[in-house]
């Protein structure tokens, strides 16, 4: 569906304060009194897989167990980028056997939350020489990106954007961004709108690097060349609602990840949906057995809870089509237990 928005053709008032989205993007969320700063985090706003059901967090202990296992390290490190308020790594620990030895680490630009697991390091920049699992579930997507489109000539411009959201297109984007337009989003009709998303390969690049032995994952609404939004997908979200995105702080901003380009910027990657992923790590929306109902109702109605949970992580058309990007670092043993589904 598109979503549209005001814009012009031609250069910048000189003082009108536009700037790229990028840069705007930046401001409002992550500059003073940053939308993603604030106390209620992210899960204030939206849900994620992680707030969808504790399964998720399960998954990604099995996956960490399993990368342990592969590996062959006995206390792996578990990195969570954009931690929001640690949600997650909570969920992870909880999972996990009773006493398993693991260095949880979470990467979030905004303070440390009262009362968290002490067990959690708490910190701005991921460690170098993780041995274990870098897991980045929704944090590519806030990545700050400019917006380019093409005007009635079909020139791309880059899209400059107010503080009230107000849009003007500016200067014809060049360099790198139109090289990685012309690869990855090529706009060839007038209207079209793209999100340059080299920051976002650069940045996923950066992360994964950080990983000495293991696995990188990154876990996103995404699309792929050859079914790209033919007017982008920028769009804002408040109180759980879809909003016009508007860059003063009130509001998230996000945008999908063109994930294959992720994936080729770095090497030994692989691209899963998370249906298939979590299929893998044991996340089934099977439905429990009718004779479990007569002979032990509360496990009925629990494996029936379950389901349900693991029917929404997977389900077509929702969180289930979300992409998984499965980078592996450093060598495994033969026939491990990743061996099958991230070969």
């Amino acid at each position: 569906m598109r979503v549209t928005y005001e814009t012009s053709a031609g250069p910048p008032a000189v003082d009108s304060g536009l700037r790229g989205w990028r840069a705007a993007t930046e401001a409002a969320l992550y500059g003073p009194d940053g939308f993603y700063l604030r106390p209620e985090g992210p899960a204030g706003h939206f849900r994620t897989s992680v707030h969808a059901s504790p399964l998720f967090a399960s998954a990604v202990a099995r996956l960490l167990l399993d990368v342990a296992d592969a590996y062959g390290i006995d206390e792996p490190a578990l990195v969570d980028m954009g931690a929001g308020r640690g949600e997650l790594l909570t969920g992870v620990l909880a999972a996990l056997p009773p006493g398993y030895p693991v260095r949880a680490c979470a990467v979030e630009r905004a303070a440390r939350p009262a009362g968290l697991d002490a067990r959690i390091a708490w910190t701005d920049t991921p460690p170098d020489g993780v041995r274990g699992l870098l897991f980045a579930n929704e944090w590519l997507d806030n990545v700050p990106v400019d917006v380019a489109e093409a005007d009635e000539q079909g020139t791309v411009r880059r899209v400059l954007v107010d503080s009230a959201g107000q849009e003007r297109l500016g200067d014809e984007v060049d360099g790198d961004d139109a090289a990685w337009l012309a690869r990855w989003w090529p706009l060839t009709e007038p209207g079209s709108r793209a999100e340059i998303g080299r920051p976002r390969d650069e940045a996923w690049a950066r992360a994964s690097g950080r990983v000495a032995s293991g696995l990188a994952v990154a876990v996103d609404y995404a699309h792929t060349a050859g079914a790209r939004p033919p007017f982008g997908t920028l769009t804002g979200f408040r109180d759980g609602r879809e909003v016009r995105p508007v860059p003063d702080g009130s509001c998230d901003i996000t945008a999908h990840v063109a994930l294959d380009a992720c994936a080729a910027a770095v090497p030994a990657a692989r691209l899963l949906t998370q249906r298939e992923a979590l299929n893998r790590l044991g996340v089934r929306a099977g439905r429990p057995p009718l004779a479990l109902a007569s002979s032990d109702p509360a496990a009925y109605v629990r494996a029936l809870s379950r389901t349900g949970e693991a029917a929404e992580l997977t389900a077509r058309g929702g969180l289930g089509d979300f992409g998984w990007l499965v980078r592996r670092i450093g060598p495994e043993r033969p026939g491990g237990p990743l061996s099958d589904w991230c070969a």
